[in-house]
């Protein structure tokens, strides 16, 4: 698709490695943007936040299923399901728990401590995949996992003396939102260690999966919000607030966007740029949180960030030996899901 739109990048790898890069990381950073306005900054003259995460998961998932029915239909593949329904379901409904829990954080810790919290998630992946797959790691992979794991926890206990930011909820509660990340983390980890196993018990399209898992989605996250009463209370806020409207259109749209630069990216460059890719545009997240919405840090916190992002190029660099992995693909991939486009 991207050589029919851009001829030009058939001979000129510079250009590919350009049109990667400036994809994922403008559509990525925008999400993350966009996820941190919609969730804390106030609208209207009466200073309204939006409270339905359950919505955006909603609105997320119709844009993404759509999008993926249409790439199988224009790729002449089937739509019929691989594998049997209710496995896409379980998918869905742990894929929904994660994202409601990542939207939710940001009610109660910064965006930059949700950030990094994120980068812990190959912790999770790897208790999961030894319970449901028996999967046996390395000692240098639990020592990676380890100083990841320090590095988030030295950064989310020693936060700056104060946050200047103007859009404090008021209401922040690292315990609360920190148990929020840890439902996320362990929801996300069972999400990709069985999104995993599906790939290998079934000769499954990745379209495939995300059609089916995101077209799930979409009725359990609107059956949720008639039955907890609100979906016309998420639609009349948007419907008085047109910037939060357009906000959520175009969180849905990058988040949609990200899965086409990413799966390029992958089949153009490999797994290694990727993950090199991804941990840059956790980095730049971070730094233009803090500079956009005024989040402090202290130096406690930068040394912590310094140890996770260390450990994450360290672990994709050091991958240039030609031998078989012992982490799954989706933590290879550097990403644990294959649902990387769909936050």
């Amino acid at each position: 698709m991207a050589e029919l739109l851009l001829p030009a990048l058939k001979e000129n790898k510079f250009l590919k490695g350009v049109f990667a890069v400036v994809g994922i990381m403008s559509t990525l950073v925008i999400y993350g943007v966009l996820q941190e306005k919609i969730m804390r900054v106030p609208y209207g003259p009466n200073n309204e936040y939006f409270k339905d995460s359950l919505f955006l998961v909603f609105c997320n998932r119709i844009m993404t299923s759509a999008a993926s029915a249409g790439a199988l239909l224009a790729s002449k593949k089937a739509l019929d399901p691989v594998a049997p329904v209710y496995k896409y379901c379980l998918v869905s409904v742990t894929n929904i728990l994660t994202t409601t829990c990542q939207y939710e954080a940001l009610k109660y810790v910064s965006f930059p401590v949700q950030t990094l919290a994120k980068c812990a998630k190959m912790i999770p992946v790897m208790l999961w995949s030894t319970v449901i797959m028996q999967k046996i790691y390395k000692a240098h992979d639990y020592f990676l996992a380890f100083l990841v794991m320090l590095g988030c926890a030295i950064f989310i206990l020693y936060p700056a003396a104060g946050d200047i930011s103007p859009y404090n909820r008021g209401r922040e509660s690292t315990v609360w939102g920190v148990s929020l990340m840890i439902g996320y983390l362990g929801f996300d980890g069972f999400t990709s260690t069985f999104q995993d196993k599906l790939f290998k018990g079934y000769d499954m399209e990745i379209q495939n999966q995300i059609f089916y898992t995101t077209l799930c989605s979409c009725i359990l996250s609107l059956t949720g919000l008639i039955l907890q009463g609100h979906l016309l209370d998420a639609i009349d806020f948007v419907s008085r607030h047109n910037d939060c409207f357009l906000d959520i259109a175009l969180l849905s749209t990058v988040a949609t966007a990200s899965q086409f630069f990413i799966s390029y990216t992958i089949r153009t460059f490999g797994a290694l740029t990727f993950a090199t890719i991804m941990t840059t545009r956790q980095l730049v997240s971070i730094l233009l949180s803090c500079a956009w919405f005024g989040h402090p840090l202290s130096w406690e916190q930068c040394i912590g960030a310094v140890i996770v992002f260390g450990t994450l190029y360290a672990k994709s660099f050091l991958k240039n030996k030609p031998q078989k992995p012992s982490l799954p693909e989706h933590l290879r991939d550097g990403e644990s899901s294959p649902l990387r486009g769909i936050p």
